[in-house]
């Protein structure tokens, strides 16, 4: 798999936020979103604008504890919102050096910032994903970025709904194979536990298996897509992130 590295992080987040800005901004805000039931336009571009807030608070203050949430005000202008934390967001992400300390969301990632570009290079690709789909016009996601997406959701995201409410209680192993790259990856699930992630052996079996073009296995995990895999079916469920 490529070595990716922040600036290649901020280059897709660029170039995912111009598609997004425009995408919302070309939509009727009060329409709905089909991907994210019970969102319109309007939920989805104060969601996307509160992320970016978040990354950017990180980032700037360089805390290594989790900061309390701060009140959530409806903005008055959805699309004006965006734009000032769209814009905060890539300066901050820009002059931000990869290695710098600061928390994490994850007990699978590291505290260092980088953690933090590839997140807002993802989550802007699937905003971006929600609105074009919505509108009609989807634009393919390129693969490589799609394999690194996969590679974060599997190996950093999934632990980190152990720190939810209700953690997952799913037990079992999944192999998630690419069709059309040579990525393959062994989750090992235990309730409880950080998951066990790393390259699959070829041969290697598991009680579920998820195979299919990059792209489709990254939106059938972020629920975007039906599940096509074979096997345990709560083991392949347990994957897809809400």
């Amino acid at each position: 798999m490529p070595v990716w590295t922040p600036p290649r992080w901020i280059e897709v987040y660029a170039e995912q936020a111009a598609m997004f800005r425009e995408a919302v901004g070309r939509a009727d805000l009060g329409a709905d979103v089909p991907s994210c039931p019970g969102w319109t336009f309007t939920e989805l571009t104060v969601h996307a604008g509160r992320f970016l807030a978040q990354v950017t608070r990180y980032l700037t203050s360089g805390s290594v504890v989790q900061l309390r949430p701060r009140p959530a005000q409806p903005p008055a202008d959805p699309l004006a919102f965006l734009d000032e934390e769209l814009a905060a967001a890539a300066e901050v992400l820009a002059a931000t050096p990869g290695n710098r300390p600061v928390w994490t969301f994850s007990p699978a990632a590291p505290d260092l910032a980088w953690v933090w570009h590839r997140r807002a290079a993802h989550e802007l690709n699937l905003r971006r994903w929600d609105a074009q789909a919505a509108l009609r016009t989807l634009v393919p996601t390129d693969r490589e970025q799609s394999a690194d997406a996969l590679d974060e959701l599997l190996g950093t995201l999934l632990a980190a709904r152990l720190l939810l409410d209700s953690p997952p209680t799913t037990a079992g192993s999944a192999i998630v194979s690419c069709a059309d790259g040579p990525e393959r990856w062994f989750v090992r699930l235990v309730p409880g536990e950080v998951p066990q992630v790393r390259l699959a052996a070829r041969d290697e079996q598991a009680d579920a298996h998820l195979n299919g073009r990059t792209a489709n296995l990254l939106y059938q995990l972020w629920n975007r897509m039906q599940l096509t895999g074979t096997g345990e079916a709560s083991v392949l469920r347990a994957l897809r992130m809400s």
